[in-house]
């Protein structure tokens, strides 16, 4: 089976993906621009999605193979940018490390992120999501400070996230970042006591059917 090469857009696929498995129709509007990288069409929801991580390629490739589900090394390809998937093998655009290398510490980047749409840097949307892939063993009570720390930051913004989506691997964290109560979307999940977020598990099954979905997805718009 022959390599296929996919640009950095596959993360934004697979963040769109997961949204849309794990929080339902709500989300499978969402189509993949720029500024934010997740967009309504009738610009009701804009979505930013980032990387929160070591910034070391250790780190970069410990979190693509937890994420595609394989034990097997990862290869480093001939391509400049792009991530492919052959013989169970992850292959890695070379350039694709200087990419991970913007990846920063969790609350660096949703200090950043926060900054950014403060500043009215992606736009005009009804509402704005930040959506962060970690490389974190983050427990429940550190979601659960880290969403107080995003509302103290933007507490005095009027241009602010009002949601935060927090992926993990094998774990999915609905973060509200607005009022003390969580009421929609309504979903499956476990919803924390004091309503600020709801965490969903993620299979191992789950996991490679999003790895793999978002690597066909990104082939297919390449095509």
């Amino acid at each position: 089976m022959g390599k296929s090469r996919f640009n950095t857009n596959f993360f934004e696929t697979y963040a769109k993906l997961s949204l849309e498995t794990l929080l339902g129709e709500d989300y499978s509007g969402l189509v993949n621009i720029d500024r934010p990288d997740l967009q309504m069409e009738d610009r009701s929801l804009g979505i930013e999605v980032t990387r929160a991580m070591e910034e070391n390629k250790t780190a970069a490739l410990s979190m693509l193979k937890e994420m595609a589900g394989i034990d097997q090394d990862i290869v480093e390809s001939g391509f400049t940018y792009g991530y492919g998937l052959s013989d169970n093998e992850l292959h890695v655009g070379e350039l694709e490390y200087e990419y991970w290398s913007l990846a920063q510490p969790l609350k660096r980047i949703i200090a950043s992120k926060i900054e950014k749409v403060g500043s009215g840097f992606y736009g005009d949307f009804h509402r704005y999501g930040l959506y962060v892939f970690c490389k974190y063993d983050l427990s429940d009570e550190d979601v659960r400070m880290l969403i107080g720390y995003a509302r103290d930051l933007q507490r005095h913004l009027d241009i602010r996230y009002s949601e935060m989506y927090l992926a993990r691997a094998d774990r999915f964290w609905l973060c509200d970042l607005t009022v003390p109560s969580l009421t929609a979307p309504q979903t499956a999940g476990s919803m924390s006591p004091d309503r600020s977020f709801k965490v969903f598990d993620i299979s191992a099954e789950l996991r490679r059917t999003l790895f793999l979905g978002a690597l066909r997805d990104r082939y297919s718009a390449a095509r």
